[in-house]
């Protein structure tokens, strides 16, 4: 081909064998012939083709090798078909149809593409090689954050013509299409975004087809920017121009936007003060929280509280505003070196860190020397740091870039509301809710439509842990085993998550919460509502966790409307997720290893340290952790000293004041706990493991009462990991004394002999590190002993770990090694935290196989 500009095609002529309409950079309109390889034109220099482009001139043997498919579609002229290709997926708000444009541009296809309520419909029509290739492709070469689950096709009959295009989208009929996560700025977007050349220079708002928000601006399917909150920005004629072109990165991007027709920031500081806006701004925001002060600053997902880590006063300010308590911070870092300095990242963590996804990571901290690293306040008492780096333009602005006055390169952000309540989306609610708690509100005008907190997540042996599946992850369906009817799963009190299923496919919502406040329970009214708008499943059966006192379970029972509203037993669920997750099918069974703090047992007692033989639709309670008195509920949550005095009163051992335990207890508290314990008045028998976790730490002195759930055993698990390669530790070792079960009861691991032990070691002066490494190995042993004994007893020989207290990379890690070493084939989660944000899947599976 003769040509000598390059330009870009416009229009199929006619088919391989006639010409390409192209119009050059000067606006001229060319007309092109294609001819066969072996009857090429009479000149040296052809025109190569890409992605819909003439983009150089190349020499003739380079032309034989970049366009030997044209001998393929030579020989298909004469077979010409017409094919539909329904493509079901993440396939809307990824490129996807500029992709099918592109893809049959190239292939000189004639036909039409669309979004549906289901997906992606195309029509292609041209030579029979041709369109089998486009189906390949359509699998295997498609945008990198579209995932295509299914493609159905189907011939028609030929209609005849060459063009195509991009159709409106329809709307008709049930909507069912998965809507792709919130993205992390992708690299193209960050380099025009730092470019003084580029119109969009600065532009904290910036995105393209491969990144930005999705989930929580959509309001509606399919997936068009009419669905979004950005119908509320009408494009400028350039934007108009990218988004209508299908050789941009910006066509039919939703949220694309520049500074003559996006989004706009403003600072506001109180009332009677003129906000600032764009730059001064930002400018304002960098220098207030140099200053030490406290910024609302206006997300994806929603606000966030923000302050400079590595000011002890703004961090102290912050967590007494908040009401946080001992709770850790996440730190978001301005780039990696910074990261770096503050943590130790393995190149598995780091790929996690850098990821579109970006969760907070946690990281075990480097040693900080005077004056270095963030803040103690920032995460006192724990060994590691969650860490992220920017997701979006706004925060890479936030840092600063080019010649911007530094500001501090490393920000708590943590999300803006009070401990327990959903976080702020509303920019009104967040002017008077946030009031107490910031001096400045850094805000945009695109609405939230959908709050979505940041996920967080660790690497543990050789995979990711996810510990809160949130932005980044929502609201990707996960495939299932086998299928299930129209399904709600409304998931446990704690870390809430629901779940709704149908066929083969199971969405899991957002992060919600905790159910114990009235805007919680309300935030799963409104995250349920909108997950069936979205998945367009109907849930005709609902299901809950057994425990009678759940808020989530009256929840689904008000909402019922008489549609039947099953119950599932709390740590069976925790095992049937994980299962569902290994894809493990209807009929398979596992030996369960469920560890958690307490769920409701069937005998009535608070379980927690439990081995079940379990399948989906049934499971028998094989051993578990023998049973303490648990004094007070909450009471003993929030004071491990009482379950160090419980599990000491069923160990034999006597409360004598040497003990850390003992004197942590108030006299008249130990007084009332002794008549509990030997009356057995206002005590329910536990077999928790996260209860026995709190009662090692405070025997060994670490943490007697916590602000939060789990942080004595964080604390724990950080001086087990410093102490692991002390020779002491395998001096002398822990073990649980397993009585086994007679007929047909549960075998019982009897923690006295470990409790014992521990006090033994705290009078002999053992340090606490050595203390919880001995701890943590004994436990490691005890689950791959009962497994030993399970096995023994059924032949199963695949173990499943489930529950909040396989949170713990120590304990998780060292596990796993040990069944691995004993022949055990070992499933542990990957996909959903193994604490009770997981339990909505398990819960939706049992349902369906029973």
């Amino acid at each position: 081909m003769c040509l000598g500009i390059p330009g870009r095609v416009v229009e199929i002529v006619d088919g391989y064998a006639g010409q390409l309409a192209l119009v050059d950079v000067e606006g001229a309109r060319r007309r092109v012939n294609i001819g066969m390889l072996d009857d090429p034109p009479g000149c040296d220099d052809w025109v190569l083709l890409h992605m819909g482009f003439a983009v150089e001139l190349i020499d003739r043997e380079k032309a034989r090798e970049a366009m030997s498919g044209l001998e393929m579609m030579g020989r298909g002229r004469e077979e010409r078909i017409r094919r539909r290709f329904e493509v079901r997926g993440v396939v809307q708000g990824v490129g996807f149809r500029p992709f099918v444009y592109v893809t049959a541009s190239e292939l000189m296809l004639g036909g039409a593409v669309t979004n549906t309520g289901d997906g992606v419909l195309a029509e292609v029509e041209g030579p029979a090689d041709a369109v089998a290739e486009f189906g390949r492709r359509l699998r295997s070469d498609c945008p990198p954050l579209a995932i295509v689950e299914d493609v159905r096709t189907s011939d028609l009959p030929t209609r005849g013509g060459t063009g195509f295009t991009i159709e409106h989208s329809r709307t008709a009929g049930r909507a069912r299409t998965l809507v792709p996560p919130d993205i992390a700025t992708c690299r193209d977007c960050l380099d025009e975004l730092a470019d003084p050349s580029d119109r969009r220079y600065r532009h904290p708002f910036i995105t393209c087809t491969h990144c930005g928000p999705r989930f929580t601006i959509v309001t509606g399917l399919p997936y068009d920017r009419a669905a979004t909150t950005m119908a509320d920005f009408e494009m400028c004629a350039a934007c108009r121009s990218e988004y209508e072109d299908p050789g941009d990165r910006r066509f039919h991007a939703q949220p694309v936007a520049c500074p003559d027709c996006g989004p706009r920031l403003e600072l506001t500081v109180g009332e009677g003060v003129s906000p600032s806006r764009d730059e001064d701004a930002l400018r304002t925001a960098r220098k207030l929280l140099a200053d030490g002060g406290i910024i609302a600053v206006k997300g994806l997902g929603g606000y966030h509280l923000v302050c400079d880590a590595r000011n002890a006063a703004a961090v102290t300010e912050l967590r007494r505003r908040k009401r946080r308590g001992g709770k850790p911070f996440a730190v978001m870092v301005r780039d990696l070196d910074v990261a770096r300095e503050l943590v130790t990242v393995t190149a598995d963590e780091e790929a996690l860190l850098t990821g579109g996804r970006r969760p907070i990571v946690l990281l075990p901290r480097r040693p900080a020397g005077p004056g270095a690293g963030v803040s103690d306040a920032v995460a006192p008492g724990c060994p590691d740091l969650g860490l992220l780096l920017p997701y979006t333009p706004l925060h890479v602005l936030l840092f600063g870039i080019g010649d911007d006055d530094p500001g501090p390169d490393a920000l708590v952000m943590t999300s803006a509301n009070l401990s327990g309540e959903p976080i702020v989306t509303d920019d009104g609610d967040a002017l008077t809710v946030l009031a107490p708690l910031v001096d400045a509100w850094l805000r945009h005008d695109r609405r939230i439509h959908v709050p979505c907190d940041d996920s967080v997540s660790r690497w543990v042996a050789g995979a990711e842990l996810p510990l809160r599946r949130s932005r980044g992850y929502a609201p990707l369906p996960l495939a299932l085993p086998f299928d299930v009817p129209p399904t709600l799963a409304v998931g446990a009190d704690l870390k809430n998550t629901c779940a709704l299923g149908e066929g083969r496919y199971a969405w899991l919502s957002q992060h919600i919460g905790d159910m114990d406040d009235l805007s919680t329970v309300d935030a799963l009214t409104r995250t349920e509502k909108h997950l069936e708008e979205l998945t367009g499943v109907e849930p005709a059966l609902l299901v809950a966790d057994r425990h009678p006192g759940y808020h989530s379970g009256a929840w689904a029972r008000d909402r019922a409307a008489g549609r039947p509203v099953r119950t599932v037993q709390h740590h069976h669920a925790h095992i049937a997720s994980v299962m569902a997750e290994h894809g493990l099918g209807r009929d398979a069974r596992v030996i369960g290893i469920a560890f958690d703090g307490t769920g409701h047992g069937d005998d009535g007692a608070a379980w927690g340290g439990e081995v079940l033989v379990a399948g989906y639709a049934s499971f028998r309670r094989a051993a578990h952790l023998g049973y303490v008195p648990l004094a007070g509920g909450d009471a003993s949550v929030l004071r491990p000293y009482r379950m160090a005095l419980a599990h000491l009163h069923a160990a034999g051992v006597p409360w004598n004041a040497d003990l850390p335990a003992v004197l942590a207890c108030p006299a008249a508290e130990r007084e009332v706990l002794a008549h509990q314990f030997t009356t057995g008045f206002g005590c329910v028998p536990t077999s928790g493991m996260g209860r026995l976790f709190d009662a090692i730490a405070s025997l060994a002195g670490v943490r007697h009462e916590v602000a939060f759930e789990a942080e004595a055993a964080m604390e724990l698990e950080g001086l087990a990991r410093g102490a692991t390669a002390d020779p002491l530790v395998a001096e002398c070792g822990y073990g649980f004394a397993i009585r086994p079960g007679a007929d047909g009861e549960p075998a019982v691991a009897d923690p006295g002999p470990v409790v014992r032990a521990v006090v033994s070691d705290v009078r002999a002066g053992v340090s606490a590190g050595v203390i919880a490494a001995r701890f943590h190995a004994a436990v490691a042993t005890l689950v791959v002993d009962l497994a030993d004994l399970c096995r023994a007893g059924t032949g199963l020989d695949t173990v499943a770990l489930g529950g909040g207290v396989f949170q713990n990379a120590l304990l998780l890690e060292s596990t796993r090694h040990g069944l691995a070493e004993r022949g055990f084939t070992v499933l542990r989660p990957r996909l959903l935290p193994p604490n009770d944000g997981g339990i909505a899947l398990g819960q939706l599976m049992i349902a369906a196989a029973g």
